[in-house]
């Protein structure tokens, strides 16, 4: 059982500013991860829509991969999620070199 502070929300605010709920978020079939896609996800997790465990369970996402996608948007907003791992993991190979 839920405690009122736990309680799942029906709805949020989205990451355009418009209501968003569960049948708006991303199909779970998603393969190809856009900025608006992600930062749904994120507003779903960060509103109360959707738990943590939910989202990863639901997308097939790791914990880490979630909380880079939170993490760009908290730091450079929408934009930041325009860094794909990929980028990420040909930046660190550099570095490792």
């Amino acid at each position: 059982m839920q405690s009122d502070n736990q309680q799942k929300q029906n709805q949020v605010i989205g990451p355009l500013g418009r209501p968003l709920t569960l049948d708006d978020l991303p199909n779970t079939n998603t393969k190809r991860w856009v900025i608006r896609r992600k930062a749904e996800v994120v507003a779903a997790v960060q509103g109360g829509l959707l738990t943590l465990e939910d989202a990863c369970k639901r997308y097939s996402l790791s914990v880490e991969e979630f909380l880079s996608w939170q993490q760009a948007i908290n730091q450079n907003g929408l934009a930041g999620l325009r860094t794909t791992r990929i980028q990420k993991y040909r930046s660190q190979e550099v570095d490792n070199r």
